[in-house]
């Protein structure tokens, strides 16, 4: 699809859309970018030609990125943490019924897998530190900030089974890292003790072991059945959509 048209997806049907990054995090500086992130519902029919829609669309705007609603739920349901940091931010700026129905999904998409995916997160972002300390002397600063957030985060997940991406009163340490104020000695004490921290909640955590899949599926399912009927209104003897209601596409679940 054409970038022109992707963009048209984005501008026409976002359902959900947010302010991420530092600004959503609590730790925006006066150079902080404005990270935008958003979630859009490509209409049924697009689906039912043989070039299927985008399932992530990057821009219109700078610092922009959206993803089509079910990519964003398989996402979500892996416990991918972007994903289920964007469903908590602090910052919506823009919210339709479908949108608001998705964050009243919130809690379904939390388990303890996140336990791992966190973790696993978190040691990639570690390696690449540790890497920068080898190479350069020093790590990037701002990267070692946000991993320690990263694990705060988890760790409180874990612990209360809310997932909260605002800092709060740690603001002030976590930037003094991101600043260079702290040695790395010092901030890499600090990521084993809260990743031994956040093992230690994850064995107690009122967190379920799985997300609640089918409560996530069945929304999908009546979203998509209702664009679906948006179009067998706007067009009833369109070829493709007598094909769909014959075959029983249509149909209530």
């Amino acid at each position: 699809m054409q970038p022109s048209h992707a963009h048209a997806l984005v501008r026409d049907h976002t359902i959900y859309s947010c302010v991420m990054g530092s600004r959503a995090f609590g730790l925006a500086t006066d150079d902080s970018d404005t990270d935008r992130r958003g979630v859009f519902l490509v209409p049924t029919a697009l689906f039912w030609h043989f070039e299927k829609p985008p399932t992530h669309v990057e821009g219109p705007g700078e610092e922009q990125f959206g993803w089509e609603l079910e990519r964003f739920c398989e996402l979500a349901l892996r416990a991918n943490p972007n994903i289920l940091e964007c469903l908590h931010s602090p910052l919506v700026e823009h919210l339709d019924d479908t949108g608001r129905e998705l964050l009243s999904l919130r809690e379904a998409f939390l388990s303890r897998q996140a336990h791992e995916t966190f973790a696993r997160y978190a040691l990639g972002q570690h390696k690449k530190l540790e890497a920068d300390v080898r190479t350069h002397g020093a790590p990037r600063w701002k990267h070692a900030m946000h991993l320690l957030r990263l694990l705060m985060s988890c760790r409180d997940l874990l612990r209360t089974g809310t997932l909260t991406i605002d800092v709060g009163d740690r603001r002030e340490p976590l930037l003094a890292v991101k600043r260079g104020e702290v040695s790395w000695d010092r901030v890499e004490a600090w990521m084993v003790r809260l990743a031994a921290e956040t093992e230690e909640a994850a064995a107690r955590s009122p967190l379920s072991a799985e997300p609640d899949r089918a409560r996530v599926e069945d929304f999908l399912f009546r979203t998509r059945r209702a664009s679906a009927l948006r179009a067998v209104e706007a067009d009833p003897d369109h070829e493709v959509v007598q094909g769909v209601v014959r075959g029983g596409g249509l149909r209530q679940r």
